[in-house]
């Protein structure tokens, strides 16, 4: 059975960019981009749905002892009511939104068709809320989606169109066919003159932060670990803490497969920067070729640092998570935690920077540092998640 030594031996750092943007007297420049009252608005909303409570907030103490830091704390996103990901808040809450004003302005719900492209999880997520509003959703899913992924989705009630390509080429059908009968594109992602609904989306996400504060209390991190595909999620966790730090922000590392590493290409590039998929990652909603616009306006300013990872350490480290070795309990015993692929993302940085004490002094960490991990799923995709566990697949 793997030791946290043996996982963080196999974890590396393909890349590490040192974000040249960052400002941290830039808080009143980007403050309206994701505003006070969108973000109250949301955990009001998604905290009055059915069998809501916030997720567990985890203190890996393990991990803490193992890295030579204060804290490290994983917010568990595999509780997230029954899709067992943090995208249950955002798909589920723009269409709630979407399908309150169609009521205000006289229409039914159920003449409104919500669609999207998705690697997955924001699927189940729109059509979850489309479920729940009583209306229809069409959901684009590209060639490498997992066949346990798209029946999720079916048994949601969506219809699921899969295509040929990448997520760009399944966002691209989603468009054509929206704009060819009149649905309405709900995407976690955004582009020139679409950026209202994307901005519910992280609105939605950025109850993950409304709890974690509250549950931190008084404590705040210094230094958070963030998985990002387009960016949607990292956004909607970095809006509530920088409306309360502001310019007092504390380091944000995003972590992304060296495979689809957009943002860290565009911090780099210093502008959105597309990069070409050639290969899928495991972390497959990691998988993104392009930024989200409204999360580039919020985190270029904002971010540390970006780093790219491979997927030579997502078996091992969900192995960790599975076997109990990151947390000990008060009374001696390991708990288990369901930590799905993209979950494994920010410990496999963070075990990567602390085995190594240079890079530690890099990365500004020490014995009073305090981090945020965010788990963002769980086994969504259960015939995988046993495969991996079990080591049956090659990496």
């Amino acid at each position: 059975m793997e030791t946290i030594e043996d996982v963080a031996k196999i974890c590396e750092i393909t890349t590490h960019i040192t974000n040249k943007n960052k400002n941290q007297d830039n808080y009143k420049n980007i403050s309206n981009i994701l505003p006070k009252l969108d973000i109250k608005k949301a955990y009001d909303v998604i905290s009055s749905w059915p069998d809501y409570h916030p997720t567990p907030l985890i203190n890996l103490n393990n991990i803490a002892k193992y890295c030579g830091i204060k804290t490290v704390l994983f917010k568990d996103e595999s509780k997230r009511f029954k899709l067992k990901s943090f995208k249950a808040l955002g798909g589920a809450y723009a269409v709630a939104d979407l399908a309150a004003q169609h009521i205000r302005n006289g229409g039914n719900p159920q003449d409104l068709v919500v669609t999207t492209a998705t690697d997955g999880n924001h699927g189940r997520s729109v059509a979850w809320g489309a479920k729940l509003a009583n209306c229809r959703a069409e959901i684009f899913i590209h060639a490498h989606v997992s066949k346990a992924r798209e029946i999720a989705m079916q048994e949601l009630g969506a219809n699921v169109i899969r295509i040929n390509g990448n997520y760009e080429a399944s966002l691209e059908a989603c468009k054509n066919d929206a704009n060819n009968y009149g649905w309405q594109v709900v995407s976690d992602t955004s582009w020139d003159g679409y950026t209202e609904i994307p901005l519910q989306v992280m609105a939605g996400y950025s109850v993950i932060s409304t709890e974690c504060m509250s549950q931190m209390d008084p404590a705040r991190p210094t230094h958070a670990f963030l998985p990002v595909g387009v960016g949607g999620l990292a956004g909607g966790i970095v809006a509530p803490f920088l409306h309360e730090l502001q310019n007092d922000m504390f380091k944000v590392i995003t972590v992304e497969s060296d495979m689809s590493a957009c943002f860290l290409e565009s911090i780099d590039a210093q502008k959105p920067k597309l990069v070409n998929i050639t290969e899928e990652t495991l972390m497959a909603g990691l998988s993104c070729g392009e930024v989200s616009k409204v999360a580039w306006e919020l985190l270029n300013s904002t971010l540390s640092d970006c780093v790219s990872i491979s997927d030579s350490s997502v078996a091992s480290t969900m192995r960790l998570f599975a076997n109990g070795h990151t947390v000990q309990n008060t009374n001696g015993s390991n708990k288990s935690i369901e930590a799905g692929e993209c979950s494994t993302s920010g410990l496999t940085a963070l075990l990567a920077i602390c085995k190594n004490e240079t890079k530690k002094q890099d990365f500004g960490l020490d014995k009073n540092s305090e981090v945020l991990l965010i788990g963002t799923e769980g086994a969504t995709d259960p015939e995988l998640y046993s495969q991996l566990l079990s080591a049956s697949v090659k990496i």
